[in-house]
């Protein structure tokens, strides 16, 4: 769709996606308050290049575009801070697609696990708002593969799925991420 606004989280958080074949997706970033979901299309080609959806209730403004402009051409400092969160989720996202395309699946269930913990919930136990299948689209596999390797995990006691999520054995899934 055509890009006219900027959004700009104030509070809880969103999932951003591609649309992929069949009905699968797969999920870019989730992004958390005070983050701003523009996306390449802002200079390119005034286009959204993915989709946004709320995972928890939330609050966000949305910045007219022409507007978003002018404060970023007249506004050095606003600038560059602007253009190093897109950097750094740019980054953030290479480094998930390399993981996705040249780390087995468990490998990569773990570093997603650990992401969540680390970056986007800052704790070891997050809600149950992130569910299976937002797994699978985080890690780039099918819902079922994903839930089979939650499964290995709990059983093996490297987390608990009760009530949502918590990390029981963050240095096993570590290793796991790191060799996977």
């Amino acid at each position: 769709t055509f890009l006219s606004h900027v959004i700009s989280i104030n509070s809880g958080l969103a999932k951003l996606y591609i649309e992929g074949y069949q009905g699968r997706n797969l999920i870019l970033r989730i992004a958390k308050p005070s983050s701003f979901i523009g996306g390449p299309g802002m200079y390119f080609d005034q286009r959204h290049h993915y989709s946004v959806i709320a995972l928890v209730d939330m609050s966000a403004c949305f910045i007219d575009m022409g507007i978003m402009k002018d404060i970023i051409h007249s506004n050095p400092d606003f600038a560059a801070e602007f253009m190093k969160d897109f950097s750094k989720n740019m980054l953030s996202t290479y480094d998930r697609l390399v993981s996705i395309t040249q780390k087995n699946t468990t490998g990569r269930m773990a570093e997603a696990l650990l992401h969540l913990a680390n970056d986007i919930f800052e704790s070891d136990r997050f809600d149950p708002l992130i569910t299976n299948t937002d797994l699978a689209e985080l890690t780039g596999m099918a819902r079922d593969s994903a839930v089979k390797i939650l499964r290995q995990f709990k059983e093996d006691g490297l987390i608990s799925t009760t009530n949502g999520v918590q990390l029981l054995n963050r240095e096993a899934l570590l290793r796991i991420s790191e060799v996977g």
